[in-house]
């Protein structure tokens, strides 16, 4: 398993000089840390964003990996929206390139 650090790293290096998402993204990782994206800066700061998704460490990597599909992480429970749907819509190819 991945440790917080590893996995803002790959979304670090995803998301390069601007993430194309247009609007800020944060990842509340069930007590497990905080991983916020907006444009080019990739942070573990708690802050306040537009879409916030909270899941567990584990079912981000999961997903980040292509073994755990969002759609369904969303549908079972595992995966929750606050904010912009839009932004969680456009993570796609975001999460295609944290792949490690």
């Amino acid at each position: 398993m991945a440790t917080l650090e590893e996995i803002t790293e790959r979304f670090r290096a995803a998301v390069g000089s601007d993430s194309g998402l247009g609007r800020t993204v944060t990842f509340d990782l069930k007590g497990e840390g905080f991983i916020h994206v907006d444009g080019g800066t990739v942070t573990n700061e708690d802050a306040p964003a537009d879409c916030t998704i909270t899941v567990a460490k584990s079912d981000l990597e999961d997903m980040a990996q292509g073994r755990l599909d969002p759609t369904m992480a969303f549908m079972s429970g595992k995966l929750k929206i606050a904010g912009d749907m839009g932004v969680a819509m456009k993570l796609a190819p975001l999460m295609a390139k944290a792949r490690g």
